[in-house]
């Protein structure tokens, strides 16, 4: 079987990491197939933050639980979080960071790297924390939506695969 088609076959959601953090080099892969999610017209209106600091881990960590109303970690332990922003002045923001998210997922998978989409981003950067935290970095809080938070590491525990639905592909 073709090796693209094989990861995107067996990727699964991890939820469960190792404190083993990922290589730069190996990060700046994941990255730069993030890069290269088609985007509408070509117009690239996603970034990402990757955040390795284990402090700002647990800082994106509890702002994304004060939105559940839990004190768990929603990150599951994962060493890294790649948070997917893009430019709501753009129509197709949602879309054109919904694609990066699954490049970045697609693309730890086929280097054995364990990934997540963790959802509540949105809300996450709407609070006046998450508002802070895009201004330290010198982002536009009110032009960049949060998207999602790709978490990123070793497994501890395979994901688990669930059978497809009968009813995917309906022929017309």
């Amino acid at each position: 079987m073709n090796e693209t088609l094989k990861t995107l076959k067996t990727r699964r959601s991890i939820r469960s990491y190792k404190s083993q953090q990922i290589p730069k080099d190996i990060l700046e892969e994941i990255l730069n197939a993030g890069m290269y999610a088609p985007t509408g017209m070509g117009m690239q209106s996603p970034i990402m933050i990757a955040v390795q600091k284990p402090e700002q881990v647990k800082l994106l960590s509890r702002l994304n639980a004060q939105v559940m109303g839990t004190s768990n970690d929603p990150f599951y332990g994962a060493p890294t979080v790649i948070v997917v922003l893009a430019d709501k002045e753009r129509s197709t923001y949602v879309e054109d960071g919904s694609l990066v998210m699954g490049n970045l997922m697609n693309a730890a998978a086929s280097l054995g790297i364990g990934s997540c989409w963790i959802h509540r981003a949105r809300e996450m950067f709407e609070s006046s924390e998450g508002k802070e935290f895009l201004r330290s970095l010198g982002v536009d809080p009110e032009r960049y939506a949060g998207i999602g938070n790709c978490i990123l590491g070793y497994g501890s525990e395979p994901g688990k695969d669930k059978p497809r639905k009968d009813n995917y592909v309906i022929w017309a």
